[in-house]
């Protein structure tokens, strides 16, 4: 019986420790920004490459496609940005990695903008739009979306 008690709380332990590992630590890297259609200017369009050791700016600027990955154009930045915001990987909900949609609410159908966010994990790509109405997001949603215009206004600031 000791033996029963010991082996399921070993598989207990196993199980809950994978749930304490964030998605995003496991990440080759994550690819986040915002962007507005009708905007003028150099932030209208704002998107980064973070990967385990370094954090990388799209130069492109283009505005992002539902049909595929964001192919950005990246260059590095200080690390100094990179410290600012790596703790972003360890904030990605586990209920986006679950969602099929590609598209989450109505992103920029109003100009208010949306949030482009893509991960990869040993080379296998999602990405995601996401509205930034408030409104039009699940709950579980809100704080990520808070968390990566943070770390945008962090790097621009």
């Amino acid at each position: 019986m000791k033996k029963l008690i010991y082996v399921l709380f070993i598989i207990v332990i196993s199980c809950q420790r994978e749930d304490i590992v964030p998605a995003g630590l496991n990440s080759d890297y994550i690819v986040f920004g915002h962007f507005y259609g009708e905007c003028g200017g150099e932030g209208c369009i704002e998107i980064y490459k973070l990967t385990v050791s370094n954090l990388f700016e799209d130069s492109n600027d283009q505005y992002p496609n539902t049909n595929e990955p964001y192919n950005g154009n990246f260059q590095l930045l200080d690390n100094s940005f990179f410290e600012k915001v790596n703790n972003l990987r360890t904030q990605i909900p586990h209920e986006l990695l679950e969602t099929k949609s590609v598209t989450i609410g109505q992103p920029d159908a109003g100009d208010w903008g949306g949030i482009y966010f893509e991960i990869s994990i040993e080379g296998e790509k999602q990405f995601w739009q996401i509205d930034k109405m408030r409104i039009n997001l699940p709950e579980y949603l809100k704080p990520f979306v808070d968390e990566i215009e943070n770390n945008i206004y962090l790097i621009n600031n």
